[in-house]
């Protein structure tokens, strides 16, 4: 479904624009959905990917408190709001403090204005705020290390959309899920990384994270799965 242009640039000259990073809720699904489709067909597994709507709400995406269990961020944007805007907005809906997260908000100076494709899917359009527009988003999960003895996170999915990359955005989506391992004090963020993406793999670097060659992802799924059994 389409739906019209939103535009997210600012009218200024200085191309500010706001970036948002908040949890995701049950309204979420169709985007995360989307996201995760396009993220598979980006790293070349469209072939084992199944997500649906449907799929989303029956799992347990949201079974859990966030951060106990899997929990999804949204990365948005939208053009910087004035003070009296801002101030419209809270007298409107109120201000929502959620006691897990702390939404992160920040003004990035782009030097290309972002715009929102007039033939977007609708499901980009936030849920938290119609001015925003989805862009990325990250799934993770806690894990457990038994050297550190002490949590982490496992990062299964990070991704921004091919319009929004280059910007710093994923810079700051993941630097998000490494503040929040701070705050709660987990021992240390994980993820995986295909050997062809190379650009991702420097960016990560860039970020200060080890690349581990002499690991290797094992997985059973499917009818491997299945069989094994006692």
């Amino acid at each position: 479904m389409a739906t019209a242009a939103v535009d997210i640039s600012s009218s200024s000259s200085d191309g500010k624009t706001t970036v948002t990073v908040r949890l995701a809720t049950g309204k979420d699904v169709s985007a995360i959905a989307v996201l995760a489709r396009e993220l598979a067909e980006f790293e070349k597994l469209a072939h084992i990917c199944e997500v649906t709507d449907a799929k989303l709400l029956e799992s347990s995406l949201w079974k859990q408190p966030a951060f106990q269990g899997p929990t999804v961020l949204m990365l948005e944007v939208a053009a910087p709001q004035s003070e009296d805007e801002e101030e419209q907005q809270r007298d409107q809906q109120g201000v929502v403090v959620q006691e897990a997260f702390e939404e992160v908000v920040r003004e990035l100076n782009l030097t290309r204005p972002l715009k929102e494709d007039p033939d977007t899917d609708s499901c980009f359009r936030s849920t938290a705020d119609e001015r925003r527009i989805v862009v990325g988003f990250a799934l993770f999960f806690p894990n457990y290390s038994s050297f550190l003895a002490t949590s982490g996170f496992w990062i299964d999915a990070l991704y921004v959309r091919e319009a929004y990359r280059g910007r710093g955005l994923g810079t700051i989506l993941l630097k998000t899920v490494a503040k929040q391992a701070v705050r709660l004090g987990a021992g240390r963020v994980e993820w995986c990384a295909l050997d062809w993406n190379v650009k991702a793999i420097k960016f990560y670097q860039a970020l200060g994270a080890a690349v581990l060659p002499e690991c290797r992802l094992c997985r059973l799924t499917g009818k491997a799965l299945q069989s094994c059994n006692l």
